[in-house]
C-alpha cells in the first residue's frame, strides 16, 4: 500500500466546529462541541481516504514571525470565547489517544506546518491531503497535495482543490492565490492589500500580468483611474501584504513525514476513555468504527451508553416496584399546541430512553405504565407534558413532581423556561441554555441527531440531579404543599384548557374589522379637519408639529428627538383642543383593529379555535398570563374593545358561555390581611366598601348621598392602597393635584389605620427576610428593598405591600379551578373551563345544565379558601363571551 498523509489544520477546524455546532458539555460542565465537530470530520475522512500517516499542526501562539513585519496581522480577530479555549487541551489528549502525532511551533503558525511538511511530501511524491477551513492553504497545492476545503459551518462537507479545480474555479495557478490576496487583502488576518480591489479584479490583473511584482513593472501600461492611484500610492501594501499572506514552507521543524506513522489497527481503550469521559456515545455506534476492535474494546470495557432509543432498555420491574419514570420533552417552539416535540426522554433512574410519540404509542407496557396512578411522574414542566401527550393521544398520569415549577416557587424572579437556568438558580452543574445549544433568530438550527440525543439525555440527567435539590429547597421554605396540593394539580386543568381551546366565530371579526375601519377613516378626516391638512398620524414628529407648532398647544413634555405625544401628554390636552380627544380615539381603535381584530384572525387554528398558553412561572405574584395570544388584555374600557368578545363563543348551538367573577377579591383579601374592623365590618354587612370609603373619606353624613364621582374616587384610593399607589399616581389616575392626592390617602390610612400597621410591618418584615409571602406561603423576593436609592427602594416598599394581596388572590382563583377540577364537574354536568382571566373564570355549558352549573360552581367559588370576611362571586351567561357581562 502506497503512503498517504493527512494533515490538519487543528485551529481551523477547531473554529469550524465551536461555531457550526451548537454548545454542548458533558455532565460535568466541560465544553465539548468543538471537539466533538473535529473527531466526528476526522473519523470521516480517516474512514474515506485511509491514511498511512496522520499529523495535526497546531498555532502556538498568537505572536508569529509576520507580526515583525506588520504588528497589526490578525489584530481585528475578537478574543478567543473561553468555551473554546478550555478544549484546546482535551482536543490535544484525545490526539494522543488516536496515536496521531500533533506539532506545534513558536513563532510559526499551522498553516507554515504544513507547508513544510506538504513540499517535502511532493517532493517525495507521496500523496497529500491537507484538511482545513482556511483558503489560505490552497496555494500548497500541486500534483501530489489536495487541499480539502470544509465548506458547511459544521466542517462535514468538503471542496476537492485540485490544480484543474482551482483553473476552473479562479483561472489561477495555485502559486498565484498568494498574490491575490497581496492585491485584495484579507480582512479575517488583517492583511490590508490594495484599497478598491477585491477579488475579481485581482484576478483580472493576475491573469494579464501573473504576479504583483509583473505587475508593478508594467504598472505604466495601465489606464489612468481610480485603481491605478491606489496600486501606486499602496505598493508597499501590496508587496507586504503578499508576504504575509506566503506560507512558509521551509519553517524550523523538527518533525518529519516518518514521525507521522498512523497505524489503524493501534490499540484503542486509551480512546474509548476518552469518548467516555468526554460523552461522546453516538461515535461509539458510528458506522467509522463499525468493523473496527473499537467497537469491541468498548464492549470489553463495559461501556454503556447514557441513551438508546429502544423503549425494552427501561427496567418495567423497577418502576412497577418503587421508583418513579422521569420524563422530559425536547421542544424548542414556544407554540407547542397541535405540534410535535422533537423528542421525548424517559428514565428509570439508570437508563435514558430518547423515543418519539410513535414509539411510545406502540409499547403497551410503557403505556400501562405512564397512566398507572400507582407510579410517580417527575418531569419539567407537567403542564406542556400533559398537552403533548394528550395531543398524542397517550395518557400520562400521576405528576408528582415538576422541576420547573418548584424552581419557580424557590424564587419567582428567576425565569425557569429552560434547564439550563434552574441549574444556574441550584447552583448546580450546568448545561448549554438552548440560545446556545440552537442558536438565535435566523440561525436556530436543529443539530444532527446524536448531537441531539446527547443534548436531551443531558437535560433529563440533569432532571435527575435537581429534583432532590428543589424538594430539599421547597421543605426548608415549606413550600412543598404549595407545589402539590395547587400548582401541579393546576398545570394539568390548565393543560386541558390550552388543548380544548375556545371557538372564535371569524365572521364577527371579519365584520368588525370592517366597521371599525370606516371609524378609524371618518376620525381621520376629523383629525384633518381641525388640523387643517392632512398628515401622517402616526409620525411623532409630524403630529408633534401639527400639534404644538401650528396649534400652539402647550408644551407638556420634550424628548431628545422632539415634543412627546404619549398618551399621558395627550390625556393632559384634551380640554385645551378637540383634535386631541380625536386622536386618543384614533390611537385605541388603530390598535384595536391591529392587535385584536386583525391580529385574533391570525392566531385560530383549523379546529376554529384560538388555543392560548397559559404561563405558570411569569408573573411573580403568582398571577396566571395569557400568551400567544393574550386574551387576558382584550381592551373593554371602549365599547368597541368589549365587542371584540362577541366573537368568542360556544362550539354549537346547544351550549351557551358562563362567566364567574370574583367581586372585589384583592380588598376582602386585604381586609382578612390587616384585620382592619372597619373594611370587615364593612363586606360582613354586604356593604358597598367603595361607597363607605367616600363616606369615611370625605368626611360624610350616613345621610348624605354619595354620587359616582365621589365613589369613583374612593375607589380609585381602594384600589390604589392594593397596588402600592404612591400620591403621584392617584394624582395622575384621577387628574386631580398631587397634594389633594396625599390628603386622599392620608384619610384613608386615618380611617382604616390597620392597613397603615400593616403597610409598616410588611416592609419591616422584607427589610429584615428580603422576602413577603402571601397566605398559601408563596414567596416573592425583593432585594431592593434596602437599596441606597430612594426610587428603587420606594418601589421596593410598594411591592411588598401589594404582592401578599395579589399573590393570595392569585392563589384563591387557581385554588378555585383545582377545586373544580377535582370535584369533577365536567362529568356531573355538561361543560368544560375554557379561559381563566384575571379574577374570572369562563366555561362552556350545555344550555340544559346552565342554571344548576351556575350555582354549584359559584358556591364553589366562594368557598375556595377561608376568610375571614365572604367571598362574592358575580356571573352571567349568554351567547357570547360579550353577553356574559
Amino acid at each position: 500500500m502506497s503512503n498517504k498523509l493527512l494533515l490538519v489544520d487543528g485551529n481551523s477546524l477547531l473554529f469550524r466546529s465551536f461555531h457550526g455546532i451548537a454548545l454542548l458539555t458533558n455532565s460535568k460542565g466541560m465544553y465539548t462541541n468543538a471537539i466533538f465537530g473535529f473527531t466526528r470530520v476526522l473519523n470521516k475522512l480517516i474512514e474515506k481516504q485511509q491514511p498511512t500517516h496522520i499529523l495535526v499542526a497546531f498555532d502556538a501562539g498568537k505572536t508569529t514571525f509576520r507580526h515583525s513585519t506588520y504588528e497589526a496581522y490578525k489584530g481585528g480577530r475578537s478574543k478567543t470565547p473561553s468555551e473554546l479555549k478550555e478544549q484546546f487541551v482535551p482536543m490535544r489528549n484525545l490526539l494522543d489517544a488516536y496515536k496521531i502525532k500533533w506539532y506545534e511551533l513558536p513563532n510559526y503558525e499551522a498553516d507554515d506546518i504544513i507547508g513544510t511538511l506538504s513540499s517535502e511530501a511532493d517532493r517525495q511524491g507521496i500523496e497529500t491531503i491537507i484538511l482545513t477551513g482556511d483558503r489560505d492553504l490552497t496555494q500548497l497545492v500541486s500534483e501530489h497535495v489536495t487541499v480539502f476545503y470544509t465548506t458547511n459551518k459544521k466542517g462535514q462537507d468538503f471542496e476537492e482543490y485540485t490544480i484543474p479545480f482551482m483553473q476552473e474555479k479562479y483561472e489561477l495557478t495555485p502559486k498565484q492565490i498568494i498574490d491575490m490576496k497581496g492585491l485584495m487583502g484579507d480582512k479575517s488576518d488583517n492583511i490590508p492589500g490594495v484599497p478598491k480591489i477585491g477579488e475579481k479584479t485581482a484576478i483580472k490583473l493576475l491573469k494579464e500580468y501573473e504576479s504583483v511584482e509583473n505587475l508593478y513593472e508594467h504598472i505604466d501600461e495601465l489606464k489612468q483611474s481610480k485603481m491605478k492611484d491606489n496600486l501606486i500610492e499602496y505598493k508597499e501594501d501590496a508587496l507586504m501584504s503578499k508576504a504575509l499572506a506566503t506560507i512558509e514552507t521551509n519553517a524550523p521543524i523538527d518533525v518529519s513525514i516518518k514521525d507521522a506513522v498512523w497505524d489503524k489497527d493501534f490499540d484503542r481503550s486509551a480512546l474509548v476513555e476518552m469518548y467516555k469521559t468526554l460523552e461522546f456515545k453516538s461515535l461509539l455506534k458510528d458506522e467509522t468504527f463499525s468493523t473496527s476492535p473499537l467497537t469491541a474494546a468498548a464492549e470489553d470495557k463495559g461501556y454503556e451508553d447514557s441513551y438508546n432509543t429502544n423503549v425494552n432498555s427501561l427496567n418495567f420491574d423497577k418502576l412497577k416496584e418503587d421508583s418513579p419514570l422521569y420524563i422530559y420533552i425536547e421542544h424548542i417552539e414556544d407554540r407547542y399546541i397541535h405540534k410535535s416535540p422533537l423528542a421525548i426522554a424517559l428514565s428509570d433512574g439508570e437508563q435514558v430512553v430518547i423515543t418519539k410519540f410513535e414509539h411510545i404509542r406502540q409499547h403497551d407496557e410503557l403505556c400501562s405504565l405512564l397512566k398507572d396512578e400507582s407510579i410517580e411522574k417527575y418531569v419539567y414542566d407537567a403542564k406542556k407534558v400533559y398537552v403533548m401527550f394528550e395531543q398524542h393521544d397517550v395518557t400520562v398520569k400521576n405528576i408528582t413532581m415538576d422541576a420547573m415549577l418548584g424552581g419557580f416557587l424557590l424564587d419567582p424572579s428567576v425565569k425557569v423556561e429552560g434547564m439550563s437556568q434552574l441549574l444556574h438558580q441550584l447552583q448546580l452543574v450546568t448545561i448549554p441554555s438552548e440560545d446556545e445549544f440552537y442558536g438565535k433568530g435566523k440561525s436556530r438550527t436543529v443539530p444532527d441527531q446524536d448531537v441531539l440525543n446527547q443534548y436531551i439525555s443531558q437535560k433529563i440527567n440533569a432532571l435527575m440531579e435537581c429534583i432532590p435539590t428543589v424538594v430539599d429547597k421547597l421543605n426548608e421554605q415549606q413550600q412543598l404543599e404549595l407545589l402539590k396540593e395547587l400548582e401541579l394539580p393546576l398545570s394539568k386543568v390548565l393543560a386541558s384548557m390550552e388543548v380544548r381551546g375556545i371557538h372564535v366565530d371569524v365572521n364577527t371579526l371579519h365584520s368588525m374589522q370592517s366597521e371599525i375601519q370606516h371609524r378609524i377613516d371618518d376620525i381621520k378626516d376629523e383629525i384633518y379637519s381641525l388640523a387643517g391638512e392632512e398628515f401622517n398620524i402616526n409620525s411623532v414628529k409630524e403630529l408633534g408639529v401639527i400639534l404644538f407648532e401650528k396649534l400652539e398647544l402647550p408644551v407638556i413634555k420634550k424628548t431628545k428627538t422632539g415634543y412627546s405625544t404619549a398618551a399621558d401628554v395627550l390625556t393632559k390636552l384634551e380640554d385645551k383642543h378637540d383634535i386631541v380627544k380625536h386622536i386618543l380615539n384614533y390611537r385605541i381603535l388603530s390598535k384595536l383593529q391591529s392587535t385584536y381584530v386583525e391580529g385574533l384572525q391570525n392566531e385560530i387554528y383549523e379546529d376554529g379555535k384560538i388555543h392560548t398558553r397559559f404561563n405558570q412561572t411569569l408573573a411573580q405574584t403568582g398571577r396566571l398570563s395569557s400568551l400567544d395570544p393574550n386574551l387576558q388584555n382584550i381592551p373593554i374600557r371602549l365599547e368597541e374593545g368589549r365587542l371584540i368578545r362577541k366573537a368568542f363563543k360556544p362550539f354549537n348551538d346547544d351550549y351557551v358561555l358562563v362567566a364567574l367573577d370574583y367581586s372585589q377579591i384583592e380588598l376582602r383579601v386585604l381586609a382578612h390581611i390587616t384585620q382592619d374592623e372597619h373594611l370587615i365590618e364593612t363586606f360582613n354587612n354586604g356593604g358597598d366598601i367603595h361607597t363607605e370609603t367616600a363616606r369615611k373619606v370625605f368626611n360624610l353624613a350616613d345621610d348624605t348621598e354619595v354620587d359616582s364621582n365621589l365613589r369613583r374616587q374612593a375607589k380609585a384610593v381602594n384600589f390604589g392602597i392594593v397596588y402600592g399607589i404612591s400620591d403621584y399616581g392617584l394624582s395622575e389616575n384621577l387628574n386631580i393635584p398631587r397634594k389633594q392626592a396625599k390628603t386622599f390617602i392620608d384619610n384613608y390610612l386615618k380611617v382604616y389605620p390597620n392597613i397603615q400597621k400593616y403597610m409598616d410591618q410588611v416592609i419591616l418584615d422584607a427589610k429584615r427576610n428580603g422576602y413577603v409571602e402571601t397566605l398559601l406561603n408563596r414567596r416573592r423576593y425583593i432585594p431592593e428593598i434596602n437599596s441606597r436609592n430612594f426610587h428603587q427602594r420606594s418601589f421596593a416598599e410598594r411591592t411588598a405591600m401589594n404582592t401578599p394581596i395579589q399573590g393570595t388572590a392569585a392563589d384563591i382563583i387557581k385554588m378555585a379551578m383545582v377545586k373544580y377540577d377535582a370535584q369533577d364537574f365536567e362529568d356531573r354536568y355538561s361543560a368544560y373551563l375554557l379561559l381563566q382571566i384575571h379574577d374570572e373564570l369562563i366555561f362552556e355549558v350545555h344550555r340544559d345544565d346552565v342554571e344548576a352549573f351556575y350555582q354549584d360552581v359559584k358556591q364553589l367559588m366562594e368557598n375556595a379558601y377561608p376568610l375571614d370576611v365572604p367571598l362574592l362571586v358575580d356571573g352571567s351567561y349568554g351567547e357570547s363571551w360579550y353577553d356574559t357581562k
